[in-house]
């Protein structure tokens, strides 16, 4: 009887291989190792470089620079200056933010805290002086403002951009009636300690404030449902619907916030200066977009966080103030923000795979 060789046991004719070649050694003519050009381009489009190391990167930079260049930059009393200015950017941009995720935008926020300062200075003028109040009435006219521009943009399907274009002009027209051409002035401390008092040393309550105010937004963006329908209107508002997601309340609701921390702004703005002015909050728009962007929130929707926002706000902050603090020239200052949000929109939409701006 014959037996076949099992296929699976090979013979030792059948085990002898060939060496593999030596490894060639540099060539002239091989591919040139990637450059520097080519080595930042790779890293430019690893999301979490873009919106977490550079924006960080920058902080500190400018930090060490102006500290360098400006004696008085690295003191306390000038550590509580940027802690008001950038409590109330921050309030500015907050809601903002999550308009951004959403894959929306809200040009109105200048407006907003135009308004409801000019009311508040108004109402104190005339008598009210509770802090407290003060607050409620910012919050409820902010959040009538947002309502307006999120029924408007949801449900009358005007597109974020112009809903909020036309209310921009239509509530700066309403608070500038209201001023006619001239500035409303108070001097009653305790609205004024919103602002500028310090509960914390160094830290101004306006900082305060916008602290609380965040770790709300914060905790309804990342721990509630419709925090993350907010994400997912943003990523694929056509799927979202499709779930079943009432996409049109969500798109109110981030509205409504965007005007109540716009609302708190002016509010804060207002008891900063101890007067409302037709100027109030003219730099508010552009200051909060440029947060946004910079802070890493994609302008396309979907990505983001409000605490990435924060970051972007300091960066703005210590910015404008190390600028003055060098005697820079206000137009120089409104170049060089222009030139940030352009060069901080590139580096973000570059790590981005959706570059559709809704």
């Amino acid at each position: 009887m014959t037996t076949q060789a099992d296929p699976a046991v090979a013979t030792p004719a059948a085990s002898v291989t060939t060496a593999p070649p030596a490894p060639a050694g540099p060539s002239s003519s091989g591919p040139a190792s990637p450059g520097l050009a080519d080595t930042l381009r790779d890293l430019l489009k690893q999301p979490g470089i873009v919106r977490n190391v550079l924006p960080l990167a920058a902080l500190v930079a400018l930090i060490v620079f102006f500290a360098i260049r400006a004696e008085a930059f690295w003191s306390a009393a000038n550590f509580a200056l940027i802690s008001g200015q950038a409590g109330i950017l921050l309030l500015a941009s907050l809601g903002a933010t999550l308009v951004v995720i959403a894959g929306s935008i809200d040009l109105s926020v200048g407006s907003i805290a135009l308004l409801t300062g000019t009311v508040v200075a108004y109402l104190i003028s005339s008598g009210v002086t509770s802090p407290i109040l003060a607050i409620v009435i910012a919050v409820a006219v902010g959040g009538l403002i947002g309502l307006l521009n999120g029924v408007v943009f949801a449900y009358g399907r005007v597109p974020s951009f112009i809903a909020t274009l036309g209310t921009l002009s239509l509530f700066a027209g309403i608070g500038l009636t209201i001023l006619q051409g001239s500035t409303i002035n108070f001097t009653d401390t305790a609205i004024r300690n919103l602002a500028i008092g310090q509960l914390i040393p160094n830290l101004q309550n306006a900082a305060l404030i916008a602290l609380i105010v965040f770790a709300i937004v914060w905790f309804v963006s990342r721990r509630t449902r419709i925090g993350l329908y907010t994400y997912a209107v943003g990523g694929n508002e056509r799927v979202v619907e499709l779930a079943g997601v009432a996409t049109r309340k969500v798109k109110v609701f981030v509205l409504i916030v965007s005007g109540i921390t716009a609302g708190l702004a002016g509010l804060l703005l207002t008891a900063q200066l101890g007067a409302a002015g037709p100027t109030l909050g003219s730099t508010i728009l552009l200051d909060s977009v440029a947060a946004i962007v910079i802070g890493g929130t994609a302008l396309s929707g979907g990505v983001g966080s409000v605490a990435r926002t924060v970051l972007g706000v300091l960066i703005l902050t210590v910015l404008s103030n190390g600028l003055n603090q060098i005697g820079a020239a206000d137009y120089t200052q409104t170049i060089i923000k222009g030139l940030v949000i352009v060069v901080a929109a590139v580096f973000t939409m570059a790590s981005q795979r959706k570059l559709i701006i809704k």
